[in-house]
């Protein structure tokens, strides 16, 4: 046997390539829409921009490829589809791939992306400093660690770094750790009823508070966008907050009660908790000088947001740039650009500018207002009052939110369309106010794991099944739901948005 050959190594088997059906599926359902008739009353460039959000939807549900190549995919179809379609002003002139491109990017420049970025530093920074850690750990220190106590202690933080970090995704993976060490700390079986109970408060508790607080979410700030954009105005973050903030309370006090009826603990007080609280809030040590400055900017944009149109003219958008420069100053600041530019999801920006690129093209080729007079002429919507229309639109996107992955594209997908079914609606109502309503149902992830990604962080946990997430979930749902309906005869409309 020859020694210097080289060794045979066995062949490995190719890496199989799942096959991408949800994108097959898209492009023919994007086909099918392009091959159906021409109804006289839409134009071409917005029959087109019709089966481009038909084959966005797909993409989105099926999750085919990643969102950030659907936006890219999306984008593209836009520059040449509308490219090649003739302008609502002049129907013997088309539009060309350069007015269609820009049309695609539109959403790039709207303030509400640029909020997005803004609220996605303050996360990267909180991360950075450890501010939105030692905020939970000082929280639960104070709360105590009786497991009651532990529940509460899980939501008050949740409300406590809603105001303070803009990313349900940045808080969910700072408080998960936290509550890790204290279940460990407890003794207690990762899959015993109080890991599950404390798990669940931290996932759901978070989406109840998408609600209640205008920068929580990105979803909330592309409502906003679009608010911008086919209504001419917004809510300011106050107003939000006093419209949605009770609702949330109330609905974290029902969700403490069903996860203690529906996953009793196995034992009211257990040590150590209290020991493992202490222990790690020593491990990090006295608060920095870092930290101590970012908590001060982080106050003070929550005082500048909660008094705009009061106190001051300045939008949320322009404040909290200012806070950013503030942070990024050399000497005073607490980071540079690298220290975040790593922690920042940079695909979400690309999402977020596409979808509201999509919406405003669906208004500007007059799409979204025939799609609307369509739903409101085949469904009866004109015959009901506001709370009606607010009972069946919010009951349609707590469904269809089902299919959704992510909240932000249902918001993409949907709100333009809805928006413009308010529009088209008779009667005299507020249409901005009932746009923040239907916003509020879009933060309905409570049913499947999968339906926000601070669900799969908890689910990562393995301390709940997904059956057992459900089973809260559907009550939390439907409760939610009807208390959204009682807000909306009662304190809403007592609000004027209704």
């Amino acid at each position: 046997m020859d020694m210097n050959a080289p060794e045979t190594v066995p062949a490995q088997p190719a890496a199989r390539i799942k096959f991408p059906v949800g994108l097959v599926v898209a492009a023919l359902v994007m086909v099918g829409v392009l091959l159906l008739p021409l109804p006289t009353d839409l134009p071409v460039a917005g029959h087109r921009m019709l089966a481009i959000l038909a084959f966005a939807v797909v993409v989105w549900i099926t999750e085919a490829v990643s969102y950030e190549a659907s936006a890219i995919m999306i984008t593209s179809l836009m520059a040449f589809l509308l490219g090649t379609a003739p302008t609502l002003q002049d129907p013997s002139v088309i539009y060309g791939s350069s007015a269609a491109i820009t049309m695609a990017l539109t959403g790039f420049s709207n303030s509400a992306l640029a909020l997005v970025v803004g609220a996605l530093f303050i996360a990267a920074a909180m991360t950075h400093t450890g501010l939105d850690r030692r905020i939970a750990l000082v929280t639960l220190s104070r709360i105590g660690t009786s497991t009651r106590r532990i529940m509460l202690g899980a939501i008050v933080v949740t409300i406590l770094l809603s105001l303070v970090v803009p990313s349900a995704t940045a808080r969910s993976a700072c408080v998960v750790p936290i509550m890790m060490g204290v279940i460990a700390a407890f003794g207690v079986d990762k899959r015993s009823n109080i890991a599950a109970a404390i798990m669940i408060i931290v996932a759901q508790g978070t989406s109840i508070w998408n609600v209640g607080i205008q920068t929580a979410a990105a979803q909330n700030l592309l409502t906003a966008g679009f608010m911008d954009k086919m209504l001419g105005q917004r809510v300011a973050w106050i107003d939000w907050l006093i419209a949605g903030a009770p609702w949330a309370i109330i609905m974290s006090g029902v969700l403490m009660f069903l996860v203690l009826k529906m996953l009793p603990p196995e034992s009211d007080s257990i040590p150590g908790g209290k020991e493992a609280v202490a222990k790690s809030l020593a491990d990090i040590g006295p608060m920095t000088g870092a930290q101590k400055r970012l908590l001060t900017v982080s106050i003070l944009l929550l005082l500048v947001w909660a008094t705009e149109g009061k106190l001051h003219s300045f939008d949320t958008t322009s404040t909290t740039y200012a806070g950013l420069v503030i942070l990024l100053l050399p000497r005073w600041g607490i980071m540079t650009w690298k220290d975040v530019q790593s922690r920042i999801p940079w695909g979400t920006v690309i999402v977020f500018g596409v979808g509201i690129s999509l919406g405003t093209a669906l208004l500007t080729t007059h799409a979204g207002q025939w799609l609307g007079t369509q739903v409101v002429s085949h469904t009866g919507l004109d015959q009901v009052g506001p709370l009606g229309v607010f009972a069946i639109l919010g009951a349609f996107l707590i469904l269809i939110h089902l299919g959704f992955a992510s909240a932000t594209a249902l918001t993409s997908a949907m709100l333009p369309i809805l928006i413009a079914v308010l529009q088209t609606l008779p009667g005299d109502f507020n249409r901005l106010g009932m746009t923040m309503l239907l916003g509020f149902a879009v933060s309905y992830g409570f049913i499947l794991a999968v339906n926000a990604p601070q669900n799969m962080v908890c689910l990562g946990t393995e301390t709940f099944t997904a059956k057992q997430f459900a089973r809260v979930g559907l009550v939390v749902t439907l409760i939610g739901y009807l208390l959204m309906l009682v807000f909306g005869a009662t304190y809403w409309k007592w609000l004027g948005w209704m």
